[in-house]
């Protein structure tokens, strides 16, 4: 079995790798690496959570040990999709250059320019980027990418999500032809191929797993859900979520729940905290101290839950996050696989349940065929809202609308409120609920005899159906 002191790697750095605890590298570190360390292209394609930053990380300060680093010139450049999977490259980079005297600076937003320009000015062995911060940097002057003498794409099938596929095509552009490119991704859409094929050169391509394949060591399950009513449907969802966790018990220490939408995240995190679970949000509209603060909490142990919209399913080394959930079926198949790829990381156990509600049937279909394999179903909890107990009102959801709507007074066109007039006989019951036609029809000569003798003036909406069903005649005469 091959071992990291069998690689050709700075003593340096074998020495940071001994002491973080580990001594046999992953298949796609022990297929990168070498070739990495010849000066070759690499294209890397691997499932989530098997070592891939270690896998460019390792051989990059071992070839930049030597050397300098000039000003507003970075000698490496490493692109990532997020500022989170930026920053946790950064600390890969920490961790394995502790012994090796290589500068870095971390290009993303939510950052002051002054100080991402302060740290460029003075000449940076590392330059760890989000592509348009990157780019930001360049229009203002601050940066040259002439001196770039290895370049690193991760996770660009996520780039290509993104929409940065333009941009990344632009800062190749904007690098010497003579780069050395090392380019990861756990998925190969054509898009993906055609970059590879036009800006990589020869490249050893490293591939450690079928394409888009689930971990072996992650239960996976699917709830099927039907909803009780309409306009219970979202809060039916929260419960039987809720109910999931707790069948769990404490076998769930820790979970991620992604939503396809970050309002949803929003909502489902409040949620979760108002019946006492311990969660959080995390999305791209949150500023990035607040992101980072969540994140730290949540890989420390103090959160429980994490709340995510996509910006957090790839590439964040969480290592030990017993659960993943579903809220939302991803619309994109490949997804799937990346957000139950946050648990089961390095080996360990990991369970991952979706819910599917009636209109995801589509894409859970398409999930299982990339897969290749049916994800079992599994029983509803007793706590699941079905169509026998759509009477009971939820918690979160107190009143119906129709209970809301009842409640409600009513108002005539000149604003004033009047009361609902409720009948007192049954044969006022049944004139109330009669149509207008019914009504006409059902009308006596001997009332209308009534009312002309009575001389009073009606109003013309009292009695317009009786007037519509009269003869012209009878108009007239009226």
């Amino acid at each position: 079995m091959t071992k990291f002191t069998d690689l050709d790697l700075n003593p340096k750095v074998l020495k940071a790798v001994e002491e973080a605890g580990y001594e046999t590298p992953t298949p796609i570190q022990a297929g990168a690496i070498p070739p990495a360390l010849e000066g070759r292209d690499v294209l890397g394609i691997a499932q989530t959570g098997t070592g891939k930053t270690a896998g460019f990380v390792l051989p990059m300060i071992t070839m930049l040990a030597r050397g300098r680093a000039r000003a507003r010139m970075p000698r490496s450049l490493v692109l990532c999709p997020t500022r989170e999977l930026a920053a946790q490259v950064a600390e890969n980079f920490d961790t394995y250059a502790k012994h090796v005297k290589l500068t870095k600076a971390l290009l993303i937003g939510g950052v002051s320019f002054k100080e991402q320009d302060a740290l460029i000015d003075k000449g940076v062995d590392v330059l760890i980027a989000t592509p348009g911060r990157l780019l930001d940097h360049f229009e203002r002057g601050k940066l040259l990418l002439t001196g770039v003498q290895i370049m690193v794409v991760d996770e660009a099938d996520r780039m290509l999500d993104m929409g940065f596929i333009p941009d990344i095509e632009r800062i190749f552009s904007l690098t010497p032809f003579t780069r050395q490119t090392l380019f990861f991704s756990a998925t190969m859409a054509p898009e993906i191929e055609r970059i590879t094929n036009t800006f990589l050169q020869a490249p050893a391509r490293i591939e450690v797993a079928r394409q888009a394949t689930a971990s072996e060591t992650i239960e996976q399950g699917v709830a099927m859900f039907k909803p009780g009513r309409r306009d219970r449907e979202a809060s039916d969802k929260r419960k039987l979520l809720r109910a999931l966790i707790e069948r769990e018990g404490e076998a769930c220490r820790n979970a991620i729940i992604f939503c396809n939408r970050k309002v949803e995240v929003d909502i489902l995190a409040k949620s979760l905290k108002k019946y006492g679970l311990d969660a959080a949000p995390i999305h791209g509209d949150l500023d990035q101290s607040t992101r980072m603060k969540t994140l730290d909490a949540f890989r420390d142990g103090t959160l429980r839950f994490l709340v995510a919209s996509d910006v957090a399913a790839r590439g964040l080394d969480i290592p030990a996050v017993s659960h993943v959930f579903n809220f939302d079926v991803p619309t994109h198949a490949e997804d799937y696989v990346h957000r139950i790829g946050r648990t089961g990381r390095a080996g360990r156990a990991g369970k991952a349940l979706t819910i599917c509600g009636p209109k995801d049937d589509k894409h859970l279909a398409d999930i299982e065929r990339l897969i290749q394999k049916e994800i079992p179903r599994i029983d509803l909890p007793e706590a699941q809202p079905g169509p026998k107990r759509e009477a009971e009102a939820t918690p979160d959801a107190p009143e119906s609308e129709r209970e809301k709507s009842e409640a409600k007074p009513k108002r005539s066109r000149g604003g004033r409120t009047r009361k609902r007039k409720t009948a007192d006989t049954p044969a006022e019951a049944a004139q109330e609920a009669a149509t207008p036609a019914q009504e006409a029809a059902a009308e006596t000569p001997a009332r209308e005899t009534e009312t002309a003798k009575s001389g009073k003036t009606v109003g013309m909406g009292d009695h317009l159906p009786r007037f519509i069903a009269l003869s012209l005649e009878e108009r007239l005469a009226g």
